[in-house]
């Protein structure tokens, strides 16, 4: 299977609800985004739990050429309400300056937890390229995700 589709990472939601309390504080900018190519193999949003875990544990975007194993920090990352029954999480678009890369997409993760627990993936819908350039991820008006509580 190749980079699955974009979505919440359902393990990660259902600790940070249920009994386990996991810490999920999506205000810190301590968050990171990696890069991985169309090679991903066997992701699954519902049973996948982490960076480095799973079918995140390979085909992560290769280290140089502008790129550092294990991605970003995200910065300018808040969680809000924005008045309509919508929460949003959103940060300052995550970029890669004077980087050769080609990644197919995102992987966000809590990299504050000492499981790296993984909370959103984000497809491109095919191979981004970028050649001694600057690596942009443009993150849409409604932020890395937003979930509609009074549809």
């Amino acid at each position: 299977m190749a980079f699955p589709s974009s979505g919440l990472f359902v393990a990660t939601f259902v600790d940070a609800l249920d009994t386990t309390q996991l810490a999920l504080d999506l205000d810190l900018d301590t968050h990171k985004v990696a890069l991985f190519t169309n090679s991903v193999t066997g992701a699954d949003l519902v049973t996948d739990t982490a960076y480095g875990v799973g079918a995140w544990a390979s085909n992560e975007v290769a280290n140089g050429g502008g790129y550092t194993t294990g991605g970003i920090a995200l910065t300018g990352t808040t969680f809000l309400s924005t008045g309509a029954g919508v929460v949003v999480w959103d940060a300052t678009d995550p970029s890669w300056a004077t980087a050769t890369i080609t990644a197919r997409g995102a992987l966000y993760y809590a990299d504050v937890l000492a499981g790296n627990n993984a909370i959103v993936a984000q497809t491109f819908g095919a191979d981004i390229v970028s050649t001694a350039g600057t690596f942009l991820i443009t993150l849409a008006a409604g932020g890395i995700f937003s979930i509609d509580f009074i549809p």
